[in-house]
């Protein structure tokens, strides 16, 4: 198939241009006569399709909350077009079976790259080591225990070293769960509300530790989701040591605090929970300076059941494809917190880097993975016209910059705003 895309705004060039597309790369000029497609963008905003280094797609086992093809389908929408879901999976993704079972249904709905993340334990239990090389073969770009954090070191020692074996990354969730069997952040609200918190030491601690095997170790580990200024505070005094730490954070953790916690809307109940202005402050900082690496979504599709009923039981995380690029150009490059090339930086070749995709290349025969924004027009978002099969969403009615207009993977168009 050759598409052209005229009237195309390249988001770090002042100038607009042309984009061919044949075969599924990008492609040197040729005539509008031989494009089965010529799209104008209207000087809409164009950027390499966007990758998410951390979400979840809950098939298998969870396709009453979202299937690979509806959640493909949500991250085309949000302008991915490469997606690395999280092995907490029913059966838990920790075996080359279940990861090529991921990978050909990824296939069939060819919305969006799928790279699986694997198992670090069998059963995501913290124990025994899974069958990594397995896995890579299958198609594994890293290794996670998600959210079920490593808690022995022991464990997490050998899980850094086997894994460096086989050249996979491995990501951490970092939490002492000692300390966390709360349902928010603890403070104030936590206390006013009558909702028991989970202290910021719970994540500070872990992160400590992880950074201590990394330094000793000399073998890279990534924090998941980072959500505390002390965890900020110790990556950048890490990096600056030649530590090989590199971390994450997420939309939410810039954008929300613990006090909207104060209605019981339980999609803002998230793992980590939300946490006060100053934490969210330190996350800005460190996105701005480069302490933090990656923006991602940590996609989390739930059934309202699942959500509408009391805040402590109520299960964590919200949905993020939708959202996450128009929260991080409303609440970040317009205010002037960051360009917006830091801000694809942070969305694309930041993870790509990371997981060493290899994603985000905008020349001539680079894979044509791109995303086409409209940055001048507020929308309003809206939870009903989601394309996931879950609504867990706190940005319902939120007025945001950044809607996608267009998303194309491998030169197939996977996602187009209808007029």
């Amino acid at each position: 198939m050759k598409l052209i895309l005229k009237n195309a705004k390249i988001y770090n060039e002042d100038t607009t241009k042309t984009i061919y597309i044949a075969d599924g790369r990008f492609a040197a000029e040729f005539a509008e006569s031989e494009a089965d497609r010529v799209i104008d963008l209207n000087n809409a905003t164009v950027t390499p399709g966007l990758v998410d280094m951390h979400c979840h797609l809950r098939e298998p086992g969870g396709e009453y909350k979202e299937t690979i093809k509806t959640g493909t389908a949500s991250a085309a929408k949000g302008g991915y077009t490469s997606i690395c879901p999280m092995p907490n999976t029913n059966p838990v993704a920790d075996n080359a079976a279940v990861i090529s079972g991921i990978m050909k249904k990824a296939r069939e709905a060819d919305n969006c790259r799928v790279y699986p993340i694997g198992a670090a334990t069998k059963g995501i239990d913290g124990e025994l080591i899974s069958e990594m090389g397995l896995m890579k073969e299958a198609g594994i770009v890293a290794v996670s225990d998600d959210g079920h954090p490593i808690k022995n070191a022991g464990i997490m020692r050998k899980v850094l070293e086997y894994a460096s074996d086989f050249d996979l990354p491995v990501l951490n969730h970092c939490e002492d769960k000692s300390l966390s069997e709360g349902a928010m952040n603890e403070g104030v609200v936590s206390t006013t509300i009558g909702i028991r918190g989970i202290p910021t030491a719970a994540e500070d601690i872990m992160i400590a530790r992880d950074i201590i095997l990394s330094e000793y170790l000399n073998i890279p580990v990534h924090i998941c989701h980072v959500s505390t200024k002390g965890g900020v505070r110790m990556i950048r005094d890490a990096k600056a040591r030649g530590v090989k730490v590199t971390c994450e954070t997420c939309p939410h953790y810039f954008t929300l605090t613990d006090d909207m916690c104060e209605t019981y809307d339980t999609n803002f109940k998230m793992h980590p929970p939300l946490r006060t202005k100053d934490h969210v402050e330190a996350i800005i900082e460190g996105i701005k300076d480069g302490t933090i690496d990656a923006i991602a979504t940590d996609n989390a599709p739930h059934h309202a059941d699942e959500k509408v009923c009391e805040f402590s039981v109520a299960l964590n995380g919200i949905l993020g494809f939708e959202t996450a690029f128009a929260l991080g150009y409303t609440y970040l490059v317009k205010t002037g917190e960051i360009t917006i090339e830091r801000l694809i930086d942070l969305m694309c070749y930041g993870p790509s880097a990371i997981l060493k995709l290899g994603r985000g290349g905008m020349n001539i025969g680079d894979d044509a993975d791109l995303a086409v924004f409209d940055l001048d027009n507020e929308f309003v978002f809206e939870k009903d016209k989601m394309l996931s099969k879950s609504r867990n969403t706190p940005y319902d009615g939120w007025k945001l910059y950044g809607e996608t207009i267009l998303t194309v993977m491998g030169g197939k168009v996977t996602y187009e705003k209808l007029c």
